[in-house]
């Protein structure tokens, strides 16, 4: 079908075959033979672009969208987020069933993916489930100022580490991720927040975002999923269109640009 006389063609996108939860393994599938970090965010915003509900993402959920989070999170090396995420969201260690550990193992991936949390501050309570139900300690990375005082509190409940570049008192993406290739985790997905995602977005770092947008109108003020970035332009080539029998989209885009 053409546009009013500009040339331009659209395709409507209906359902072709249906996709179970075993075939999201192979719909989201990181690129073989990586060498370096390939980065994916997944984020859930609202029809009218709101990133949460009641001041969480997890209130714009639904099966479908359990779904997808299980599987984006059974593929990746690492899941990164904020410090914010973890304490809005309460977060714990990634819980996978035997099936799921077999399937990494045969991949050659470790049974569980490790929580990676960035913050410049450090300020991580230690009675909270990140530290207590998971089957691996996280990584903290965080700023040359914080460093110190981060590893003393909480001991050997994480790995802290180092990850400032010219400015001591921030986290820099690009050292996070380094360290994180260091350790062979090259498949990075990140969970957010807002602000995180912005971080990854002003440093160009982003090679995909999974995006659900759910079939509801939040209002009011709530952010965006990229926020704290500066104004940028990265064009994405939509890769993947499913939904499901409630009306949510699942949106795979990645980079137009691969060169990064």
């Amino acid at each position: 079908m053409s546009g009013a006389g500009d040339g331009t063609h659209f395709t409507l996108l209906g359902r072709v075959d249906d996709v179970d939860p075993g075939g999201l393994a192979q719909r989201y599938a990181y690129p073989g033979g990586l060498t370096r970090c390939w980065v994916r965010a997944n984020m859930i915003a609202s029809a009218d672009g709101s990133a949460t509900s009641d001041g969480k993402s997890g209130g714009l959920g639904g099966a479908g969208d359990r779904a997808v989070f299980s599987a984006l999170r059974e593929a990746a090396d690492v899941i990164v987020v904020g410090a914010a995420t973890v304490r809005v969201e309460n977060y714990s260690g990634v819980q996978l069933g035997v099936a799921q550990r077999l399937a990494r193992q045969d991949r050659g991936q470790a049974e569980v993916p490790p929580i990676t949390v960035l913050t410049r501050s450090g300020r991580l309570d230690r009675d909270a489930k990140l530290f207590h139900r998971t089957d691996i300690p996280p990584l903290i990375l965080t700023s040359t100022d914080a460093v110190r005082d981060t590893r003393a509190r909480l001991g050997a409940l994480a790995e802290v580490l180092d990850a400032s570049g010219p400015q001591p008192d921030a986290v820099d993406p690009r050292v996070a991720l380094s360290l994180l290739a260091e350790r062979g985790l090259l498949r990075v997905l990140t969970e957010g927040g807002p602000g995180i995602l912005g971080m990854f977005t002003a440093a160009d770092l982003v090679d995909e975002l999974c995006l659900t947008v759910a079939p509801v109108l939040v209002g009011g003020a709530a952010p965006r999923i990229v926020t704290d970035a500066g104004a940028v332009h990265t064009g994405l080539r939509l890769h993947h269109a499913l939904t499901d029998d409630d009306g949510y989209l699942f949106l795979r885009y990645t980079r137009a640009d691969t060169t990064r």
